[in-house]
């Protein structure tokens, strides 16, 4: 790759933050950094999946935002914006991941679990979310993992979200660069399929590969005092983003908002989403199921409650 045409690449990275970037004054910082390491020769021999390893980590070095990327691609990439969520190869990985719900699943003792590693667009992965939700409405406890969720969308958070309440609620605010705009985000009124509700207890597995849309769940549940959160403080990412292209193979991620808590302007962009209970990301199934069995058992054992006390009282054994 020529000089001239590496110089390109970055001026047109610098232009993407400078437009976009939600922070327009570190926009400016990183241009400065983009431009030094340009003029230091530092890009000069670098292949393509190098200088966009190289750009990453200065795009990352003055405020560590982590939704900050460039990106190579073993194809051509995408147009800007929304085009590679509507793309066929996107709609594909979206299925075969089933649409980030990994399992759903009632585990003895009347406790439900959900495991989702992505939150897919919600014109796609509305069917499964609400699926599975459906599946452990009638649970005494629910377990929510998002140890291995690495993002999505905020609609489809709401959507979630909405099955784990009684009544609309405002968890989150998101203020936008472009036209200096401020997104409340509700729950909905109205959601398919009967809803857990917003009473029986929810613990929130969490890790440090939790990212983005799935800190999203955590940080949002735990400062409603919905959930309990179990496990490792999460990655850090709280800034939405939008991928703009650069090269026919590169494409840069840049934030073009950030997401808060409503109520006090706290979000968890560096620091992550806190654990509750802290225990190494790897106990944290049995250390929530555990609190979730002894909760069933609290509830007695009379009538039909018998098969199920009897249940939770193995399932405890075995733990």
């Amino acid at each position: 790759m020529g000089s001239q045409a590496r110089a390109a690449q970055v001026e047109e990275v610098i232009r993407r933050l400078e437009a976009h970037y939600v922070f327009p004054d570190v926009a400016a910082k990183l241009a400065e950094v983009l431009r030094a390491r340009l003029g230091e020769g530092t890009y000069a021999d670098l292949g393509d999946a190098d200088f966009a390893t190289a750009v990453t980590a200065d795009l990352q070095s003055v405020n560590d935002d982590k939704h900050l990327r460039l990106r190579h691609h073993a194809g051509p990439v995408a147009e800007d914006g929304d085009a590679e969520h509507a793309s066929e190869d996107f709609r594909q990985t979206a299925e075969l991941e089933n649409f980030g719900i990994a399992s759903a699943r009632r585990l003895p003792g009347n406790v439900g679990y959900v495991d989702t590693t992505l939150l897919y667009p919600l014109d796609l992965a509305a069917a499964a979310v609400s699926a599975a939700m459906t599946l452990v409405a009638p649970a005494d406890a629910l377990l929510l993992d998002v140890r291995r969720n690495r993002g999505g969308t905020p609609d489809t958070s709401a959507f979630l979200q909405s099955y784990l309440v009684d009544e609309r609620t405002h968890y989150l605010d998101i203020y936008e660069r472009e036209g200096d705009l401020v997104t409340q985000m509700w729950t909905l009124p109205y959601v398919p399929g009967p809803k857990f509700g917003g009473t029986k207890p929810i613990w929130v597995l969490t890790g440090p590969a939790t990212f983005s849309g799935g800190e999203d769940l955590a940080f949002s549940l735990q400062r409603q005092g919905r959930a309990k959160t179990v496990g490792e403080s999460t990655r850090g990412g709280a800034h939405p983003r939008e991928q703009y292209k650069v090269d026919i193979y590169l494409d840069v991620t840049v934030s073009i908002a950030r997401s808060y808590d409503p109520k006090s302007g706290e979000n968890w962009e560096g620091i992550g989403v806190r654990p509750d209970i802290p225990v190494a990301a790897d106990k944290a199934f049995d250390t929530a199921y555990e609190l979730a069995l002894r909760h069933v058992l609290e509830l007695g054992d009379a009538g039909p409650r018998r098969v199920v006390a009897d249940e939770a009282r193995a399932a405890l054994d075995e733990l």
